[in-house]
């Protein structure tokens, strides 16, 4: 064989093995690009997931409240009628020992003036308590409120749980069958459709919603209590009573006439068998300074 032929069948060898090695590094890159793209599949619908379970439910997105809430972004429930001409706006904790002693100095003086259409209340449930102490009577106690709501016996329902408050680290409200026994003092709200409702928690993603839009009001404690948009408790320098409330209310009103549209659903005198222990009419304790 000449030297040229076997030079000749080197670089055609040569050439081969070139080709095989340029072959290999496209397969290579090949299976490389395949591998990534699966991960970044696998990554985007990890991320869809994740945007999904965070819009679902969360504080920040759409939730469902009781029927008839109002008030702002529908995170109040209401009590009177709907036209009075007054509004009292108060933020309550179930678990709350300040609530419990302004509900209990207040609450016939409410009664008295969303019966005779001279004031609406709208109650924004809250959770400080829970998430000062931990436990979650708070929560479930509000959810529970909705589930009256929806029943038409909020007022009702509302003034039998201050009227059973519990010790402030005693988290018994958590217990949604004490919330059921509870509701056996409310003519007609122990149904099977309330014990349905308390367990399942419809009413939960709301009432996390009322409290985040609290945090962010500038209050932060409760009870805080705001007559048409004024905050009228817990100043001692200036100490509420029922009758300076009533004052309050009727130089509000002065030259308007009271609410007659028909009363909230929810409205109407707490049940009877209650132990309510409202302060005298026309003294009653300074408003307390909330603690919570």
């Amino acid at each position: 064989m000449s030297e040229n032929n076997r030079e000749g069948k080197r670089a055609a060898r040569e050439r081969l093995r070139e080709q095989r090695e340029r072959e290999k590094v496209r397969e290579k890159r090949k299976r490389t690009a395949m591998v990534a793209g699966g991960i970044v599949a696998v990554l985007a619908i990890a991320a869809g997931v994740a945007i999904g379970l965070s819009s679902g439910g969360g504080s920040g997105g759409p939730v469902t409240g009781p029927k008839g809430a109002t008030g702002k972004n529908g995170l109040a429930l209401l009590a009177g009628r709907p036209d009075a001409p007054s509004t009292l706006t108060v933020y309550e904790d179930f678990r709350c020992p300040a609530c419990d002693a302004f509900e209990r100095t207040y609450r016939d003086t409410l009664h008295g003036l969303e019966d005779s259409g001279q004031l609406k209340v709208e109650y924004h449930l809250v959770t400080l308590i829970d998430g000062n102490l931990g436990g979650s009577g708070s929560l479930n106690a509000a959810n529970a409120a909705g589930c009256a709501q929806d029943a038409g016996k909020f007022l009702a329902f509302h003034d039998t749980l201050y009227d059973n408050q519990p010790e402030e680290r005693d988290d018994r409200f958590a217990d949604t069958g004490y919330l059921d026994q509870l509701a056996g003092k409310v003519p007609g709200l122990r149904t099977a459709a309330f014990t349905s409702c308390t367990s399942g928690g419809p009413y939960k993603a709301w009432v996390k919603k009322s409290n985040t839009d609290f945090n962010g009001s500038g209050y932060g404690s409760t009870p805080t209590v705001l007559l048409n948009g004024t905050s009228v408790y817990g100043n001692q320098a200036s100490p509420l009573t029922p009758d300076r409330l009533k004052a309050m209310v009727a130089q509000a009103n002065r030259g308007k006439a009271p609410g007659s549209a028909a009363p909230s659903p929810s409205g109407g005198s707490a049940a009877p068998g209650g132990s309510a222990a409202p302060g005298p009419s026309g003294s009653g304790p300074a408003g307390a300074s909330p603690g919570h």
